[in-house]
């Protein structure tokens, strides 16, 4: 009776083994394709691929552009072995802004294309030869910043790259009337939009601080962080002893924490304009000026626009939109303020006093 128990035992071992060799003798099947698991010497197994595989590519991992331009994002898609005939694939493209949520900007399937939201009739696949599948942006926004998601799909196949796509302009920290410290995330991301501009992302705020903005206010980032540009090191700003560099209090509570914002302005595409009064005008009067030359009032974006792009230099002060009173110069020189260039403010006087007016006009 022993015996007997021995040797089924034995064939049922033998039995398992069997099994168990059949399967490591069969390829998985995954992902519509075969893959092989082979040893590789150290006790560690790699997966090793059986059939075509699908590359997908980008030329740049970051493109700069300008508001109101196009760009091309880059995009390509190979097979390794190549083809000898073209598949139907399905490309999508996705944006994700700083630290918010993936949304999708265009799916195209052969020559059929469909794009969504803010993006819908400013997209479009390039697609000038086989395997790209760029995506081209139309009249860029200033919310169009972010990180873009090229997919490539067959059948089960499915690969992706990433190009993040980020604004050239000017960064100009932002305080409102009511003075430091007054704007939470929400707050501060709209009062950049009133003044025709957005949030700046932190590359944009390094950007400027490597071209010299110096700035010892914390301000709202787009991606909720609070930051602010030193380039020289005194106490008020961290110490002496920090290098400098940007000063960083990481991410806060986007409503109950109060900053300054930090702006960037990133094209000018009309004019901006200054127009005297031998005896001025009030706020309510710089208004009605503007508005009887076609114009209206400029915004505090449009006049470092026109300052940084254009060159407008005026020892001038005049009246913005946001009642705040301020003037730009390219050329320093006695009697024009701080020996920087810069648009250079004198807050937010009485709305009854008496300046001239900086217009805006889109021709």
């Amino acid at each position: 009776m022993r015996v007997g128990s021995q040797r089924r035992l034995l064939l049922f071992s033998l039995l398992q083994l069997q099994l168990l060799c059949m399967c490591l003798a069969t390829p998985r099947y995954f992902n519509g394709f075969f893959y092989d698991d082979k040893g590789t010497g150290n006790g560690k197994k790699e997966i090793y691929f059986n059939g075509v595989r699908l590359h997908v590519e980008t030329e740049e991992s970051m493109v700069l552009a300008l508001r109101g331009s196009s760009t091309v994002l880059p995009c390509w898609y190979r097979y390794e072995p190549a083809l000898s005939a073209p598949r139907r694939i399905r490309v999508k493209w996705t944006w994700q802004a700083a630290n918010g949520p993936e949304k999708e900007v265009l799916v195209a399937l052969g020559s059929r294309q469909h794009s969504f939201a803010d993006f819908k009739g400013r997209v479009h696949l390039q697609g000038h030869a086989p395997g790209e599948a760029s995506l081209v942006i139309g009249e860029l926004q200033l919310n169009d910043t972010g990180r873009y998601r090229c997919e490539v799909i067959d059948g089960l196949e499915d690969q992706s790259v990433t190009v993040d796509l980020a604004l050239r302009g000017v960064v100009f920290p932002y305080q409102p009337p009511g003075g430091r410290y007054q704007l939470n995330f929400h707050d501060a991301r709209q009062a950049c939009e009133e003044q025709d501009s957005a949030l700046a992302t932190f590359e944009q705020l390094f950007w400027a601080w490597e071209e010299g903005l110096d700035w010892c206010n914390a301000g709202w980032l787009a991606d909720g962080t609070v930051q602010y540009p030193i380039t020289l090191s005194r106490e008020p700003c961290g110490g002496r002893r920090l290098a400098p560099g940007i000063r960083s209090y990481g991410l806060r509570h986007r409503r109950l924490h109060r900053y300054d914002a930090f702006c960037l302005s990133s094209s000018m595409t009309g004019h901006v304009y200054f127009l005297p009064s031998s005896h001025g005008f009030n706020f309510t009067e710089a208004l009605q000026a503007c508005e009887r030359g076609g114009a209206q009032i400029a915004k505090v974006g449009q006049l470092y626009a026109a300052w940084w792009f254009v060159g407008l230099d005026r020892c001038d002060a005049g009246w913005l939109a946001d009642g705040s009173l301020r003037y730009p110069i390219t050329r320093p020189r006695p009697n024009c303020g701080p020996s920087e260039p810069g648009v250079h403010s004198f807050g937010f006087p009485s709305q009854h006093e008496k300046h001239g007016v900086y217009c805006y006009t889109a021709h």
